[in-house]
This record gives structure tokens, sequence and C-alpha cells, in this order.
């Protein structure tokens, strides 16, 4: 098992934590982890981007002139794509770009992501994150003292915390989630992993579930 150290919020270290290498100690393949981060940009997309074809762009009911006898090619509509302020050939319509890859596969991806994150040293783990009141000041110092200052960092806890995430929201870079709410986009978009040693404990009880 990976064991990483536990630190205070004075980067002061407390004790030792065995982390599970169902979860850390992955040795997967990176493109698991490209695969997973596109999934998760395709389902962010509104997809509601939109042209008007020749049937919807208002006017050219009428033909424009008769059909012979002009000298004029013949046209049946001024909204034909072919002329000015016509409709749109083959332009985009609004579509659902969401799918779903196997949940095997994105557990996977998860779990090889935060492997590698903690291999580069990327993960510090801390006892706990608790703040009396929203204060950013507060967040802030306690960052500084972990040397997560000016980094861009993801604060994972076991269970939603309102003061934490208002602390938190303000300060560049910096962004709270839940450990079940986890996912690979997040781990490979932060520089730091900040996690309690409750958030752990979740990630690994549903490693087990």
């Amino acid at each position: 098992m990976p064991e990483l150290e536990i630190k205070d919020r004075n980067n002061n270290s407390i004790g030792k934590i065995n982390l599970p290498d169902g979860i850390f100690g992955v040795k997967g393949k990176k493109d698991v982890i490209h695969g997973a981060v596109v999934n998760f940009l395709a389902n962010q997309r509104q997809g509601t981007h939109a042209t008007k074809t020749k049937g919807l762009v208002r006017g050219g009911g009428k033909k424009p002139w008769k059909q012979k006898g002009t000298g004029k090619a013949r046209a049946g509509s001024i909204r034909s794509p072919l002329w000015r302020g016509g409709g749109t050939i083959f332009g985009p319509q609004p579509r659902d770009y969401s799918y779903g890859p196997p949940k095997k596969v994105k557990r996977l991806a998860l779990r090889t992501a935060l492997s590698a994150k903690l291999s580069d040293g990327e993960v510090v783990i801390v006892d706990n994150l608790s703040i009396g009141k929203p204060m950013t000041k507060e967040m802030v110092e306690i960052l500084k003292n972990l040397g997560l200052d000016g980094k861009s960092v993801l604060i994972v806890l076991p269970e939603k915390d309102d003061t934490v995430t208002l602390s938190a929201r303000n300060i560049p870079g910096v962004r709270v989630t839940r450990a079940m709410d986890l996912n690979s986009y997040d781990v490979v978009a932060f520089n730091r992993l900040l996690m309690t040693k409750g958030a752990v404990a979740i990630l690994e009880e549903a490693e087990r579930a």
C-alpha cells in the first residue's frame, strides 16, 4: 500500500496513512484517462447551436420570376442557400453530445489519474479542514502553510461543507468538491489534490462497494 504523511494546517506531520492500492496504486494506460476527459468535456457541451435552413429563413415564399422567358437562371425562392440572406446548407443543428462509457472504464480512469497524481507527489493529505465561519483569509493561510499557494488546488472533502466552499470560492485556481463527485477531469485539471482523511475513507468505502 502507498504510504503518505498526514499534515495538519501548519504543515506539521501528525502521522501516516496507508492509501488503498485499488485507488492509488493502479498502473493503467494514459489513454484511459484521455478517454474519460474527452467524455467529461463532451457531456458539458450544451449542443444548442443552430443555423437556419432554407425552410426556416423568413420570406421567400413567392417565386422571384417566372420559370421561362426571362433569360435568367430559374429560381424558386430568394431564400435559396445560393442567395445572399438565404438559408445555410448543412449548418450545425441542436444535438446531444453526451455519451456514457461503461462504469468500469470511468472508475479505472479515475483510479489511474489518482495513482498518477500520487506518484508525481501532487497529493496532500490533511486531518481536517473544518473552519468556524466562512473566511477566505483563513483558507489562504492554510494553503500557504501547506505550500499550495499560487497553485491550482482541488480540495476534496468527505461531504459538502458550505463553510469551506465559501472560504475557497474567491481564491483563483481553487475549487472544492466531494469525494463522491470526484472525476478524472478534475484530477488532471488541477496541479494539486488536497484531500482530508475522511475523503480518502469515502473513496475506499466506495471501492469496496
